[in-house]
């Protein structure tokens, strides 16, 4: 697959542009010369064929060719809604969510939330993870970039309209339904329908909010087997089990999803006894200046 890079200026077919700043700098470390093919999308839909035409100092001009109309988008919408885990658990998030077919992914501020942002910082939090997604759809091939929408309180989300979208809530509740049973059985009524999942909110779940509050309010709680009930890991087995479960497949676990998340974890953990260690050999310090 040809290296491809992100634009969100308008494409042209049979035209010469001169890429934005960031797509110029990933093509100069790449190192590609004068008549080297690229792909350009701007996430409207489609992708483009184009050459390398000049190579600047800092800019860089290519020959924009034929447009191509191909989607890989999942058949249905889904709308990924997640209690905010911290830093690089959110970064992995974004990206499984986004290399999965995601369509939005909406970060949610719970009560007791370990990131806690103002908003400047939620702004650039949101930046960063757009920036995100789209190297991820770099990646993965898709040309429509998911929507990376402002950051919510839980309250706010639950209170918005979804249009036609049906919301689901992950559940261990008494009676909830099997994930494969509720979109199957979706399917089979042949109407068209948007998911929009809810995940995450171990930590700050209002106490009056209730799994008969949520179906009130047409949240349906379902239940899928996956590897860890904690954040991210559930959020990307949620999408996979969704995927899966439209198709009429059984459900299985990515295997260089799982690699990736157990890689995330463990340098988590190496981290935190890195940090138990300073903080044991200060506590020694101070123990024997006070000596």
């Amino acid at each position: 697959m040809t290296a491809r890079f992100h634009c969100e200026i308008p494409l042209a077919a049979d035209s010469v542009l001169v890429l934005p700043a960031g797509a110029a700098r990933h093509v100069q470390v790449l190192r590609m010369q004068p008549g080297d093919a690229l792909t350009l999308f701007n996430g409207l839909g489609g992708e483009y064929a184009a050459t390398v035409e000049r190579m600047g100092r800092s800019e860089v001009s290519v020959q924009v060719g034929a447009h191509a109309a191909v989607e890989r988008e999942a058949p249905h919408a889904i709308q990924l809604a997640a209690g905010m885990p911290a830093n690089e658990r959110m970064d992995w998030l974004v990206e499984k969510a986004t290399e999965l077919g995601v369509a939005g992914i909406q970060p949610l501020a719970t009560a007791h939330g370990v990131l806690r942002l103002n908003s400047e910082r939620a702004d650039k939090k949101r930046a960063h993870w757009e920036a995100i997604a789209i190297a991820a759809c770099e990646q993965c091939g898709r040309n429509r970039v998911p929507v990376i929408h402002p950051v919510r309180t839980f309250g706010a989300w639950l209170d918005a309209p979804l249009g036609d979208a049906t919301r689901f809530i992950l559940s261990l509740a008494a009676g909830t339904r099997d994930l494969t049973e509720t979109v199957m059985r979706l399917s089979k009524a042949r109407r068209s329908y948007d998911l929009s999942v809810l995940l995450g909110l171990l930590a700050g779940v209002p106490k009056e909010i209730t799994v008969k509050s949520m179906q009130r309010r047409q949240i349906e709680p379902i239940l899928i087997i996956c590897r860890a009930l904690a954040m991210p890991w559930a959020g990307v087995d949620a999408v996979l089990a969704m995927k899966a479960a439209k198709a009429g497949e059984p459900y299985r676990s990515m295997p260089s999803v799982q690699r990736s998340y157990e890689m995330l974890t463990s340098e988590a953990a190496e981290r935190a006894m890195r940090l138990l260690k300073v903080r044991a050999a200060a506590a020694e310090g101070s123990a024997d200046e006070a000596a």
